[in-house]
């Protein structure tokens, strides 16, 4: 059934949204957690979406976080300089030349090299208005980094469209008020708002007040 869904902004996850970095995300942190003996099921249902040290803190609560903040910053620089197998979501190209006339930003956990290597690993643009892992005091369940995109590109959160894939993200934009496309085949266990399999499935059309998303 096809939808159409009125906004002034959208803000776009990275990781499973625009680019498909699966196999490099499971690869690292299956073998960063394979020395704890923390089960893989548990390390893959934790880490999609969230900043390393959130994750770590989750599977590790035991330890000092500060151990995590460090182990995070090396995982952060191994994962920015190993890009094997990261490839671009379907239509995510062309959304975000669609949406290149209206207000957008990348939400994301990745820090800025990390998202930099990974967008040009995949062949896309980044676009002007960014917030990343240095931008925020709170990762993602927390609404914290989507409403500062929308401050940042001066939208209320009622008018902007979140797209994301992963349950902690889709959490986070539900809670900031937003309406949330999931993109993906684990999207719809977290009762996004819309649901699509990828990006092909959306289309911009320019309104007298902004634009509309067509989702199908």
């Amino acid at each position: 059934m096809t939808q159409t869904i009125n906004a002034r902004a959208v803000l776009l996850d990275m990781d499973g949204t625009l680019v498909d970095s699966t196999a490099v995300v499971e690869r690292l942190w299956l073998a960063w957690a394979e020395p704890h003996g923390i089960d893989p099921a548990t390390v893959l249902s934790v880490v999609h979406g969230r900043q390393g040290h959130q994750s770590m803190a989750i599977m590790l609560p035991e330890r000092d976080h500060a151990i995590n903040l460090r182990e995070n910053d090396v995982m952060l620089a191994t994962e920015a300089g190993d890009v094997d197998g990261v490839v671009t979501i379907p239509g995510a190209a062309a959304v975000l030349d669609a949406l290149r006339p209206h207000p957008h930003a990348i939400v994301t956990s990745a820090n800025v090299a990390l998202m930099t290597a990974r967008m040009q690993a995949a062949g896309l643009t980044v676009p002007a208005i960014t917030v990343t892992a240095e931008s925020v005091s709170a990762s993602k369940p927390d609404p914290e980094g989507f409403l500062l995109g929308a401050q940042l590109l001066g939208v209320d959160p009622a008018d902007c469209i979140v797209f994301e894939d992963s349950g902690a993200g889709i959490q986070a934009g539900l809670a900031a008020g937003m309406r949330v496309i999931g993109v993906g085949p684990h999207a719809g266990a977290h009762e996004p708002t819309y649901l699509v399999d990828d990006l092909t499935q959306v289309a911009v059309t320019p309104t007298a007040d902004g634009f509309a998303l067509t989702v199908r």
